[in-house]
């Protein structure tokens, strides 16, 4: 650029340095709850002078105060929690601003375009390591709002695990002598009426014991994993909730393989099927009058079981499909919300997957579990 045409540049834009600066202010975006807007206009004047800069300064000294600049902002509008397309909008006013006055000079294009390609460049810049600062302070937050939420979840949980692994322990101690004289009163009375309703409800009131007693992550002493037929295993917890399926009319389909067999812990697998059907159960009989589930089980590669549990039930709403598997997460109005979470944790811990699918008239709860692989 020629001297003559770089210092009438300069000149025309110290003259116009107010009036621009005024016309720009009057455009930005400004929120009322920014609070730092008194400081948008002291900013685009620090902007401008960088702006002036052009026509004595090299790129690398330009981009210094730029940087300088940029991060500043860039920490005002995390602080400020603004939409940054507000900022960029402004940004760019400011550009758009500063052109229009340029015409005012009624200079040729051509002779400009150096020093506009300078003023882009200072722009441009200048934008680029502001909304990069803002995008890695705000990943940052984000992160570590994260971890604080993942610590309290976990906090929660162990106390959780704590309090429930103490109480139900002395609980299970007088329901335990409950169990013992039933078997007595059996074997003394052979045709006393309700012992075995009285010893059902027992084993249900067991079950949900075993629910939260499994939210302390710690294993039951004395068991240990086994190989079971998963045909066996689905016939013994049908049989189990037998009255449930009777009292409300469900019609079972079962396809599973007499080969099937899993190694793990028999009891905890048991519970996660007694748990998705009995759930299965209690959504039909609020809402079908022809309940129907449907058990499938299949090879897969030669390396997994699949066990899909189905119902004709209503659909599950996609915000609630997201997190069915949480703790705390329940439709039901006494529900502890702890039921699918530990079937998940028992999955889990199988070396297997648990995922549910709901569409209107389906929902499927799809376990996938490593065939058997004995550990040394």
């Amino acid at each position: 650029m020629l001297p003559i045409t770089d210092n009438r540049l300069l000149s025309f834009l110290t003259s116009e340095r107010e009036p621009l600066i005024a016309d720009w202010t009057v455009n930005i975006i400004v929120s009322e709850d920014d609070p730092y807007k008194e400081k948008i206009s002291k900013n685009a004047e620090k902007m401008y002078e960088i702006i002036l800069s052009v026509f004595s300064k090299t790129n690398d000294e330009l981009e210094e105060h730029l940087q300088k600049l940029a991060f500043m902002v860039g920490e005002e509008r995390v602080r400020a929690d603004i939409n940054i397309g507000d900022f960029v909008y402004n940004v760019n006013s400011g550009r758009s601003v500063l052109y229009k006055h340029l015409y005012k000079l009624n200079m040729e294009w051509d002779e400009m375009q150096e020093a506009i390609n300078r003023i882009n460049y200072c722009f441009d810049t200048f934008l680029y390591y502001a909304v990069s600062y803002y995008n890695e302070q705000k990943n940052k937050i984000i992160e570590e709002k994260n971890q604080f939420i993942d610590s309290t979840h976990k906090d929660r949980l162990t106390l959780l695990g704590q309090m429930t692994s103490s109480f139900i322990h002395e609980f299970r101690n007088p329901l335990t002598s409950i169990q013992g004289f039933i078997q007595l009163l059996r074997s003394e009375h052979e045709d006393m009426k309700y012992l075995d309703i009285i010893s059902s409800e027992l084993e249900q009131l067991n079950f949900r014991i075993s629910q939260f007693l499994l939210l302390s992550k710690k294993e039951l002493i004395g068991k240990e994993k086994t190989i079971f037929s998963l045909n066996k295993m689905i016939e013994e917890v049908l049989n189990f909730l037998y009255p449930s399926i009777l009292d409300t009319k469900v019609q079972i389909i079962k396809e599973v393989a007499d080969d099937m067999e899993l190694y793990g812990y028999a009891d905890e697998i048991r519970q996660v099927l007694i748990n998705i059907i009995f759930n299965a159960i209690d959504v039909l009989s609020q809402y079908r009058d022809d309940p129907k589930i449907e058990i499938k089980g299949f090879f897969v590669n030669d390396t997994h079981i699949k066990i899909e549990i189905s119902n004709n039930g209503p659909v599950i709403p996609d915000h609630l499909l997201k997190t069915i598997f949480e703790p705390f997460v329940t439709t039901k109005t006494l529900g502890t919300g702890l039921g699918l979470f530990v079937c998940r944790e028992i999955i889990e811990k199988h070396k297997g997957i648990l995922a549910c699918s709901s569409e209107p008239d389906k929902t499927s709860f799809i376990m996938l579990l490593p065939l058997i692989r004995m550990e040394n």
